[in-house]
């Protein structure tokens, strides 16, 4: 049995989940990001439970078609942004699609309409948070940075980082800022 969960965006989410449903007395299960597969048989109770239990920690059972699909695409740009060690040799919206099975224009449209935004400006929203990480760690240069998470140049990055924060890379950096967002907050 698949379960859908919304907010699922870390991997200590992962960890909370997992310890859920061990509480639950479940053992037999996979957990991935914003999704769970349970082996063995769960009870309208149980999955109350869960919920419950869920909830209480920030996260959330999805029922609806819809809600899972767009929960599903901003997984995907998650673990594409923050967690893929790989650059891509193909187009986000490839990525995407082939990723969810789905014609991109359908995802698009779709999450257009829930979430009032683009995937395209989800995705940079998430880059800008993954630079501002990468900044304060210091251990990368402007030019890593771009390349690691597949900016055609540095000028690119900073254009984008500073529509959207007001600020260049260099002059964020400065500052020393830690204005960071939560990646379920993006």
């Amino acid at each position: 049995m698949k379960l859908y969960i919304k907010n699922m965006v870390s991997i200590r989410c992962k960890m909370t989940v997992q310890q859920k449903l061990n509480q639950l007395g479940l053992h037999n299960f996979t957990v991935d990001l914003g999704e769970v597969d349970i082996q063995e048989g769960l009870t309208p109770q149980q999955r109350d439970r869960l919920n419950v239990l869920l909830l209480k920690s920030g996260l959330e059972l999805i029922y609806d078609k819809r809600a899972v699909l767009i929960e599903r695409i901003k997984n995907v740009v998650v673990e594409l942004v923050h967690y893929s060690e790989e650059t891509l040799k193909i187009k986000n919206s490839e990525y995407i699609s082939k990723k969810l099975n789905h014609d991109y224009t359908y995802l698009a449209n779709v999450f257009s309409e829930s979430e009032g935004t683009t995937i395209e400006h989800y995705i940079i929203a998430h880059k800008v948070e993954r630079v501002k990480e990468l900044l304060l760690y210091a251990e990368l240069n402007l030019t890593e940075i771009s390349y690691k998470l597949n900016y055609s140049s540095v000028a690119h990055l900073s254009s984008q980082f500073k529509k959207v924060t007001g600020l260049s890379p260099t002059v964020y950096k400065q500052l020393q800022i830690n204005q960071r967002k939560t990646l379920e907050n993006v």
